[in-house]
């Protein structure tokens, strides 16, 4: 495969991901990763899937109904950029955080290292 397709079949899983997240589809949206996820930068430790799915369970509980908005996405190879925005309602705790009831917004950028269409590292900020 050439590096343009591998680049593009990358990125649609990706979009396929997030199509599902935005559905409030977590276990649609985890098949994006490959069972040996390393993620980095939400803990101190990199995540593995069990505890990705945790995280973002927390998420879907504090936020119902969140959003991700894709900004631009680049990439090259088995890597992809995304810049992104999850917008949604703090409704329940978080964290340790009691709900606000308020909007909230969080603006991200992500690396991610695919293998075979899913991905395999992720590095976020």
């Amino acid at each position: 495969m050439t590096t343009t397709t591998i680049h593009t079949l990358n990125e649609a899983a990706l979009t396929q991901a997030i199509g599902y997240w935005n559905a409030g589809d977590l276990d649609s949206y985890l098949k994006l990763y490959d069972d040996k996820i390393q993620l980095h930068g939400y803990t101190p430790q990199p995540m593995d899937k069990p505890a990705v799915r945790s995280f973002y369970e927390g998420i879907f509980a504090a936020f119902p109904g969140n959003q991700l908005n894709v900004h631009e996405v680049f990439g090259i190879d088995d890597r992809l950029t995304c810049r992104f925005t999850l917008s949604g309602r703090h409704s329940g705790t978080f964290l340790g955080v009691p709900p606000t009831d308020s909007p909230v917004t969080l603006l991200g950028i992500t690396i991610l290292h695919f293998h075979e269409r899913r991905c395999v590292e992720r590095w976020s900020i």
